[in-house]
């Protein structure tokens, strides 16, 4: 990262969508007799459709990414509930950390000058520790720490014995959750014996500049800095022209790498994404160009072709480098509170 921008993969679950999958091809031979439907749970493909999986790592590698993410955004236990599968997650997590690291070992192996690496993504959780579900009911949670922090333990220990390289805490829109979620990597890495680079990446959520826990970029990074991971950065939810204020403040406030990978743009009003590979890079090469950015890809609707706008536009563009910030005391709630 001090040599380059590194690059991120592109959506997972967009490349999924291209092959219009029904119940029966999310099922396969082993969950065909399974009591709830389960269509739309896209990590469980790395089961029943490895090759597939395998296929879209192979399309980002060769788009030129240096960096892919395992198929595991929604594999952690709680996530997993909502399928009845929670007993899965740590299969699905270990088989799809070793397809990814398959793929990324067979690309290094033909180019060692680019080393790929895996990162293993732990999701957000379909669940929010620091919001009610229930409007009736402003202190009810329908999940806690503790809970966060057992289903991200065991995630992370699959991720490491499948093979990733490094832990991914991503599209983080609660900063709660995102410290459970550290907790339970370093609690991993301490089972284990094992410790890996941890890359931290929030979403802001909308026009408003905040995650959906109602934190502004720099409180976002205040709050979780002290976890030392080895990039902070945003992703989800926006498209890069709306997210360039937000990775501009994150740029300047960060004393780590900073990541970004946005949406090709706002969802139409058929949930698809528009954004064309040579305008979301323009935006991305400027990003660049001001010295934002050290790692970027693409989140929702972005594809190989995204990536590899990325991947030449960027080829010439330095890295941005770490800022020498003052030592000051730097507290968060919602927004951040800096002392001297």
């Amino acid at each position: 990262m001090q040599q380059r921008i590194l690059i991120l993969d592109g959506a997972m679950g967009t490349m999924i969508q291209k092959h219009k999958f029904e119940e029966e091809d999310y099922r396969g031979e082993r969950f065909k007799d399974w009591h709830v439907l389960i269509k739309g749970n896209n990590d469980l493909l790395s089961l029943t459709q490895p090759e597939v999986i395998r296929q879209i790592h192979r399309e980002y590698l060769e788009a030129g990414a240096d960096i892919i993410e395992t198929n595991t955004f929604n594999a952690t236990t709680i996530s997993m509930e909502d399928y009845d599968m929670a007993s899965l997650s740590r299969e699905i997590n270990v088989e799809s950390a070793r397809l990814a690291r398959a793929v990324c070992d067979e690309f290094t192996a033909k180019d060692p000058s680019k080393p790929r690496y895996v990162a293993g993504v732990l999701g957000p959780t379909s669940k929010t520790c620091s919001i009610s579900p229930d409007v009736n009911d402003p202190g009810y949670r329908n999940v806690s720490f503790d809970q966060l922090v057992a289903a991200y333990i065991e995630s992370t220990e699959a991720l490491i014995e499948g093979g990733a390289h490094l832990i991914l805490i991503e599209t983080i829109f609660d900063t709660l959750n995102a410290k459970a979620a550290a907790y339970g990597v370093e609690e991993a890495f301490e089972r284990t014996g094992i410790t890996l680079p941890v890359m931290i990446s929030g979403t802001i959520t909308d026009a408003s500049g905040r995650t959906l826990s109602g934190q502004t970029t720099e409180a976002f990074y205040n709050s979780i800095r002290h976890i030392k991971p080895i990039s902070i950065g945003l992703n989800c939810a926006l498209g890069p022209d709306l997210l360039r204020a937000y990775v501009e403040e994150l740029s300047r406030v960060c004393e780590t790498y900073t990541s970004v990978h946005p949406n090709a743009g706002l969802p139409n009003e058929f949930g698809e994404y528009d954004l064309e590979a040579p305008e979301m890079a323009k935006e991305i090469i400027d990003w660049g160009k001001e010295g934002f950015i050290n790692i970027v890809g693409g989140c929702c609707g972005t594809t190989p072709e995204h990536i590899r706008a990325f991947v030449k536009g960027l080829e010439q563009v330095a890295p941005r480098t770490l800022p020498e910030l003052e030592v000051r005391m730097r507290l968060a709630g919602l927004e951040a509170c800096n002392l001297n």
